[in-house]
C-alpha cells in the first residue's frame, strides 16, 4: 500500500481558490435552463439573465459600501486593474501624468504603470517598510501637482500584509487625488468600504473567492467625486460604455453568490484560518533558521510566508510535491527562475527569497491538513540541509 496521499494537500489559496459547491449550483441554471442574454431585453430568456446579473451587481455593491452602478463587470482583476490604471491615465491626462504604486504589487499593477512610463507617464514605486507596510509620510513626500493617481492593493499575494487603506485614502482625498485599490486577496475575507476607506476605484476577481476563473469586477466612484474612467475595450456599449462585450451569466451570478458566501462566513472564517496559521507558524518553530515575511498580525488570516535558510528552494518545492501543494510566491511568476520581486522589496537576499514557501489555507482546510503539511515540511527540509551538508563535506 503507498504511504504518499492521493493528492497533495492544497495550501495554494493565494493563487485560486477551489469553487464552493454552493456557487456552482447557483451558476448551473444559467447555463442550460436560462440562456439568455443579459442585454435582450425583448423576452423571457434576457429577462432572467438580466435580473440574475442585476442581484449579483447588487451583492458586490452592497459588499464594498457601494452603490449598484459604480459596479463593472471584467474578466478578472488583472483587466479591472488595467482598466482603473489606464483609463484613468487616458481619462485624466489634462491634468497630471505622474502616478504613485508600491515596489509590492502584483504585476497586474505594475505592468500596466511600465506601459504608461513607455507613453511619457511617470511612476513612482515606493518601497515597503521590512514588514512590508507602506509609510504614510512616504506617500505625502512621493505626491506632486501633476499627480492623478495611487495605487495601492489592499492585501498583498504573496506575504498576505494588509495596508493602512483608510490612511491612504485619506492622504489622497485631501491632495484630490484619486485612490485605486487591488482588493482581489481581499474582498470577503476583510471589511472593505469604500467610503470609509475613501477608495475610488477597487479591482476584485471571483477565483480568490471560491468563485469561477474568468470573472471579477472594477467599482469606479459615480459620487464626490465622479471618477472618470476611458474605455479599454470598445463595443456593444456594454456597462455604461466602460467595458463592451456581452455578459457572461452564469460565471457572474457565481461572483455575486461567492462574495454573498464570503461575506455571510466571514468573521467565522476569519478567526478559524487565523488559529490554523498560528498553529502552523508553531509547528514550524522546530526548525532553525526559518523568517517569516511581511507583518506578524496585520496580514490575511489564510496566509503565511517563511522563508528558510541553507535550503534549496528548487529542491524544496520538489520534495513537496507529492504531499503538499503550494509555491513560493504569487503564481503568476512561479515559472521564473528569478527570485520574488515582493521578498527582494522587503530586503531577503536572492538565496532566501528562493528558499520561501507561501501558505495559503483556504474554506476547506482542516486542522489535520494542517497537522500533516506542517510534518512534510519539516521532514522535507530536514532531508534537504542534510543533503546540502553533505555536498558541502
Amino acid at each position: 500500500m503507498s504511504l504518499l496521499p492521493e493528492r497533495p494537500i492544497y495550501l495554494d489559496c493565494q493563487a485560486t481558490t477551489p469553487v464552493d459547491p454552493r456557487v456552482v449550483e447557483a451558476m448551473l441554471p444559467y447555463f442550460t435552463d436560462c440562456p439568455g442574454n443579459p442585454s435582450s431585453s425583448n423576452h423571457l430568456y434576457g429577462w432572467e439573465a438580466k435580473a440574475a446579473v442585476d442581484l449579483a451587481r447588487e451583492t458586490a455593491a452592497q459588499a464594498i459600501g457601494a452603490e449598484p452602478k459604480e459596479i463593472v463587470f471584467t474578466s478578472g482583476a488583472t483587466e479591472a486593474n488595467n482598466l482603473a490604471i489606464k483609463g484613468v491615465a487616458e481619462a485624466y491626462l489634462s491634468k497630471g501624468r505622474h502616478l504613485i504604486t508600491m515596489q509590492t504589487e502584483h504585476n497586474a499593477v505594475l505592468e500596466p504603470c511600465k506601459y504608461l512610463e513607455k507613453l511619457g507617464f511617470e511612476v513612482t514605486y515606493l518601497p515597503p517598510e521590512p514588514d512590508g507596510l507602506l509609510d504614510i509620510e512616504c506617500l505625502e513626500q512621493a505626491i506632486r501637482a501633476d499627480t492623478i493617481l495611487v495605487s495601492v492593493m489592499a492585501a498583498n499575494n504573496e506575504i498576505g500584509v494588509l495596508q493602512p487603506l483608510a490612511e491612504i485614502g485619506q492622504v489622497c482625498r485631501q491632495r484630490q487625488i484619486l485612490f485605486h485599490t487591488d482588493a482581489a486577496q481581499a474582498i470577503g475575507k476583510i471589511p472593505l468600504d469604500v467610503e470609509t476607506m475613501q477608495i475610488d476605484l477597487l479591482s476584485i476577481t471571483g477565483h480568490k473567492l471560491y468563485g469561477p476563473k474568468g470573472i471579477g469586477a472594477l467599482y469606479i466612484r459615480s459620487r464626490n467625486p465622479h471618477v472618470q474612467v476611458a474605455a479599454q475595450l470598445q463595443g456593444g456599449g456594454q456597462e455604461r460604455n466602460v467595458r463592451s462585450g456581452t455578459l457572461p451569466t452564469p460565471q457572474i451570478v457565481g461572483l455575486g453568490k461567492a462574495i454573498e458566501l464570503g461575506l455571510a462566513e466571514q468573521a467565522t472564517e476569519a478567526k478559524r484560518l487565523t488559529a490554523l496559521r498560528t498553529h502552523l507558524w508553531q509547528k514550524l518553530q522546530v526548525l532553525d533558521g526559518i523568517h517569516l515575511n511581511g507583518h506578524p498580525q496585520l496580514r490575511l488570516p489564510g496566509c503565511l510566508s517563511v522563508s528558510f535558510a541553507g535550503v534549496d528552494g528548487a529542491a524544496l518545492l520538489l520534495g513537496l510535491q507529492p504531499y503538499v501543494a503550494l509555491s513560493s510566491g504569487s503564481a503568476c511568476a512561479s515559472s521564473k527562475p528569478t527570485p520574488s520581486h515582493v521578498l527582494t522589496a522587503l530586503g531577503l537576499s536572492s538565496q532566501l527569497s528562493k528558499s520561501t514557501l507561501r501558505f495559503g489555507l483556504g474554506r476547506f482546510t482542516t486542522p489535520e491538513d494542517i497537522e500533516q503539511a506542517a510534518h512534510h515540511v519539516i521532514n522535507v527540509i530536514q532531508q534537504c540541509r542534510h543533503q546540502s551538508s553533505l555536498n558541502c563535506s
